[in-house]
């Protein structure tokens, strides 16, 4: 039940209630205010009646002696009283009075009709303002909660879009009731986050503009070093320090969301297996190395990454920005889960799985985070594959989503269907674009480095 429902059901409730207690007082002091009245005035009646009787005098309206006196009542003229009944006995209610005189009881009787349909009459108006007052605080109570939750929903609304990283967006500051001191708590906390995001973007984008130099310096001076392994170890880490720089002033590049899709018409068949011997090969659009063994060669193994094109689809999109989403999420699976990775394309998505241990609970829940490292079967890493991946698909306005498959393993999904044009239907197959060997390092540590398994 949503907070509008209960905040309606509770001020419908409450009027109910209200109406039902209102209603209740009323009927009882009615009925006893009326039963005080006609037992007055037939006592009084009674005193009369009894006076003239001891007087010699038969006015006539008196019964004296009566047989269908009420038990109670005979019983309060047996001790010498006077006293007034009410029967409800028989059919119809009636009011009696009676008085000892001498050996004899003088009684006077009177029907109790008219003032039990006065009652009755009272009863139904009372139902009728009570189920109105229950309509009508029911409605105030709609409108009321309908307010509250429209200004609950868009502050919901604004803090998701932040959440989703859109840092500008801010609640808009109504009223001074609660609501309105939560709206401009929350917009003070996003003040202060987008604040600290931005500086350490700005740090992390300083930082790797400051390093581009004198890494690009070392990379060319390791490139001057004499032919050794020790040369060979040089050039391989300042290669992996070049790659990571690029990372990191690529997703500062990214969280600056100033980046535009140069969209081409494509197959998406296509893109995946530049991808794929971009990873395994190293070269094109995905940064990696591998033992690069020739494709087709008789004694090489099994490939460790294979293309399935269930479905065809042309999809019009930025060539560039697919190739380096497939091509980071190959290498993850190659560095952080276990051969063989498949990709398979279905129109215009493409599904990448490995058969190693799932994403881990944190990437699931929360999305990839850029430098949170954990050990996986790759070792650790810093996070940043499939941050740059998440944020190329939302340059692409495609959908990337992570899943652990029933079966075991993991499987990233890539979802172009909003670009997809046309489809023609291949049938199933499989490609042989990924050759021997292992892919290496695409995109800065893959899917495990920092938040990944």
């Amino acid at each position: 039940m949503g907070l509008r429902a209960k905040i309606g059901f509770a001020i419908a409730a409450t009027a109910a209630v209200v109406a039902v207690f209102v209603g209740l007082l009323v009927h009882h002091h009615t009925v006893n205010a009326q039963l005080d009245i006609a037992a007055g005035s037939l006592d009084g009646r009674l005193q009369t009646a009894v006076q003239d009787r001891a007087a010699g005098v038969d006015s006539g309206r008196a019964l004296i002696n009566p047989n269908d006196l009420p038990p109670p009542l005979r019983k309060v003229v047996e001790q010498g009283k006077r006293g007034v009944y009410l029967d409800t006995s028989g059919r119809t209610p009636n009011l009696w009075a009676a008085s000892p005189l001498g050996s004899d009881v003088v009684a006077l009787k009177r029907t109790y009709l008219k003032e039990e349909e006065t009652v009755a009459g009272l009863d139904r108006i009372l139902w009728v303002a009570g189920i109105a007052g229950t309509g009508l605080g029911c409605v105030v109570g709609l409108l009321v909660a309908h307010r509250l939750g429209r200004r609950l929903t868009a502050s919901a609304a604004t803090a998701q879009r932040i959440a989703q990283g859109e840092l500008s967006a801010r609640l808009p500051l109504t009223g001074k009731d609660e609501i309105g001191q939560l709206t401009r708590a929350v917009n003070t906390m996003a003040e202060a986050l987008a604040a600290r995001l931005q500086a350490e973007r700005e740090v992390t984008s300083n930082i790797a503009h400051e390093l581009r130099t004198p890494v690009a310096g070392l990379v060319a001076a390791a490139g001057l070093l004499p032919p050794s392994r020790p040369t060979e170890m040089v050039q391989e880490r300042a290669q992996h320090v070049r790659g990571l720089m690029e990372d990191v002033l690529e997703v500062a590049r990214l969280d600056a969301r100033t980046e535009e899709a140069d969209r081409e018409l494509r197959p998406l068949s296509e893109l995946a297996r530049r991808a794929v011997a971009a990873t395994v090969y190293g070269g094109g659009a995905g940064r990696g190395s591998g033992t690069g063994g020739a494709a087709g060669a008789p004694d090489a193994p099994a490939p460790p990454v294979r293309i399935r094109v269930l479905r065809e689809g042309l999809v019009e999109t930025d060539p560039r920005r697919v190739e380096r989403i497939l091509a980071n999420l190959i290498s993850n699976g190659l560095r952080h889960g276990a051969a063989p990775v498949a990709v398979e394309i279905e129109g215009g998505v493409a599904r990448v799985r490995d058969a190693g241990p799932g994403f881990p609970e944190a990437l699931l829940a929360h999305g990839p985070q850029r430098f949170r490292t954990c050990g996986g079967s790759g070792g650790p890493g810093l996070g940043l594959g499939l941050t740059i991946a998440a944020g190329q698909a939302r340059v692409l306005g495609a959908r990337l989503a992570f899943a652990n498959p029933p079966g075991g393993g993991a499987e990233a999904t890539l979802d172009l269907t909003g670009s997809l044009r046309t489809e023609t239907a291949e049938g199933e197959g499989e490609g042989g674009d990924a050759g021997e060997g292992s892919a290496g390092e695409a995109g800065g540590g893959g899917r495990k480095g920092g938040a990944d398994r």
